[in-house]
């Protein structure tokens, strides 16, 4: 593997404590400065939360796009990662999506607006009085 020019990009390389990964391998990375971090030592699901995400995106996005270079491949992760943080519901919140900022106005009228991202992959939809 050669990081060529894009070796300043990156500041750390998180990896497992697999027996596959030589201790040559952390010297590429360490020669380029860039710091090494292993999972924890018998934490099999140490990874999990960072799997999930990746699972979720390649699931619910790169599964059904044609991305058609490195700017357009930004744009497209940039939009799902706000969409994922912002207004996705999780099962860790009881599948609400984080708290608004603002709550609906009581006795109102509220109607649903929907919004399309990612060229109509992803549907948000906010309540609008």
């Amino acid at each position: 593997m050669d990081l060529g020019d894009r070796a300043e990009q990156f500041r750390f390389l998180i990896r497992d404590r697999d027996t596959k990964i030589t201790a040559t391998f952390d010297t590429v990375f360490a020669g380029a400065g860039i710091r090494i971090i292993r999972s924890p030592v018998r934490a099999p699901r140490a990874n999990a939360i960072a799997e999930r995400f990746i699972g979720t995106l390649r699931r619910e996005c790169l599964d059904h796009l044609l991305i058609t270079g490195p700017r357009h491949l930004a744009t497209v992760l940039h939009e799902f990662v706000d969409h994922y943080n912002a207004r996705r519901p999780h099962r860790s919140l009881g599948q609400n999506p984080p708290p608004r900022r603002t709550p609906p106005p009581s006795g109102a009228t509220v109607r649903p607006l929907r919004r399309d991202r990612l060229g109509g992959l992803v549907h948000e939809y906010v309540q609008v009085a």
